[in-house]
């Protein structure tokens, strides 16, 4: 095939961020597989129709089950809300098409599973949308940690803080409803992190976690898109809000490194702060996303009087992905993340192999946070053996 024509299935926030993708890979990567923006898929007839206008997809459908049959598609894009990711991923790979899934990939580690499973019985390619692996600077991490010029990895600590929701009158969105999102902070924003440091560090052994929801109850929304919402006057309904504001834990993972993670939506001044920090033997990194294109860089073996972290701009030709871009000193941003998960997917079908973050990313990503959340329940360190009995 000279492109893959793709249907995708949402058009909001993550819709949005994957069209630009989608568009921007034949321009800044010409030799990649060409995905084909085919058709993409909504409920809101009228809104899906403006959405297909708006971001150059050839035709727009309001029925997902009819989409994951046609002949003419080889790849399902999923990022409608969590709770819709299962129905459409088993449905998609019985019809074998390739998937790409906005994490969560589901509400809980059983259905992760059977989805994985359904996949991989159906010999499709299947990505999942960890997006922030993809900066060119977090390459750079991983390419020191795992060329060993940090020496001996000892330290991961992590952070998510955000603080969108800290108005108590602002409405119940979806993401705050457990039937819909599964977990709010913890899921949401913790699932990063916690795919961060598998990527950086290693595989978790065990977890003790704590977390708290703030504000028990919200105005239902009258309307919402991506993160923003509407609300009715003063006497409209509140209902209950169902998931964490704010999820903490520390862990241990098998190679001996120690962690601690902070998720929130009540960190105020913070609009996405996205940052980790890893210490080892020989040296250390820092990141923070609202600077994605640094990344602070330290060596003991530096001479004494010039020691100190330096600040290394990702941007030059030996930078993962950053040669297709810019020359060397001009930034990129949030949406080049998902043009290299786009180009890691198309190279992955065209050279025969899983892309890289997979569903068994996902899997291993659940079972980590629902490790968390048992240990907040049952108040104790739960190892992550514990979750291997937990099937469909």
């Amino acid at each position: 095939m000279s492109s893959i024509r793709v249907g995708m299935v949402g058009y909001k926030f993550m819709g949005k961020a994957h069209s630009n993708a989608y568009r921007s890979v034949p321009m800044f990567f010409p030799k990649v597989k060409k995905p084909e923006m085919a058709v993409i898929c909504g409920r809101d007839e009228a809104a899906v129709r403006e959405a297909q206008e708006q971001f150059g997809w050839q035709e727009s459908v309001t029925d997902w089950k009819e989409l994951v049959q046609r002949e003419d598609i080889d790849l399902i894009d999923i990022n409608a809300p969590s709770n819709a990711h299962k129905e459409i991923a088993l449905a998609a790979a019985k019809a074998g098409k390739h998937i790409f899934c906005e994490k969560p990939l589901a509400l809980s580690l059983a259905d992760s599973r059977e989805m994985q499973a359904a996949a991989e019985a159906a010999g499709i390619k299947h990505m999942i949308g960890f997006n922030y692996r993809f900066s060119p600077a977090v390459q750079l991490a991983k390419d020191l940690i795992e060329s060993g010029r940090l020496g001996k990895i000892y330290h991961f600590r992590a952070t998510f803080l955000q603080d969108w929701i800290l108005d108590p009158e602002f409405p119940l969105v979806w993401r705050l409803q457990k039937e819909i999102a599964g977990s709010g902070s913890h899921g949401d924003l913790g699932a990063h992190l916690i795919d961060m440091a598998r990527f950086l560090v290693g595989e978790f052994k065990e977890v003790v976690g704590m977390s708290e929801t703030f504000i028990k109850e919200r105005p239902i929304a009258s309307a919402m898109t991506g993160l923003t919402a509407t609300k009715g006057n003063a006497d409209t309904e509140k209902g209950p809000v169902t998931v964490d504001d704010a999820t903490l834990f520390l862990a241990r993972f098998e190679n001996g490194t120690i962690g601690s993670f902070e998720a929130t939506r009540f960190a105020a001044g913070h609009r996405s702060t996205n940052s980790f920090e890893v210490n080892g033997s020989k040296g250390s990194v820092r990141f923070d996303f609202e600077r994605m294109n640094e990344l602070e860089v330290y060596f003991t073996s530096d001479e004494e009087d010039v020691q100190g972290f330096r600040r290394v701009l990702a941007t030059d030709g030996a930078h993962k992905y950053a040669e297709a871009w810019w020359p060397a000193g001009h930034p990129i941003g949030f949406d080049q993340t998902f043009t290299h998960e786009m180009v890691e997917f198309m190279n992955a079908i065209e050279e025969d192999r899983q892309p890289v973050p997979n569903f068994s990313d996902g899997v291993a990503c659940q079972a980590v946070l629902e490790a968390v959340e048992k240990s907040v329940q049952e108040r104790r360190w739960v190892e992550l053996t514990e979750m291997e009995d937990i099937n469909q």
